[in-house]
């Protein structure tokens, strides 16, 4: 089983997790149709709408 030689110092540790520090969550939207928040650029999932079109429920 492989073993690490030397101990990771605390520098290479953190360096290493601070990329998760900077995530950050999705900005948010309304939707026109319906005033829900919704993800930019994406069909509302309460309506079915984008770009003021139904196209969820089209038939």
């Amino acid at each position: 089983m492989a073993v690490p030689k030397r101990r990771t110092s605390k520098a290479k540790r953190d360096s290493r997790k601070s990329q998760n520090m900077k995530m950050t969550a999705p900005g948010l939207s309304t939707c026109p149709q319906c005033h829900e928040a919704k993800l930019p650029h994406r069909v509302c999932p309460n309506c079915g709408y984008y770009d003021g079109k139904d196209v969820v429920n089209q038939a």
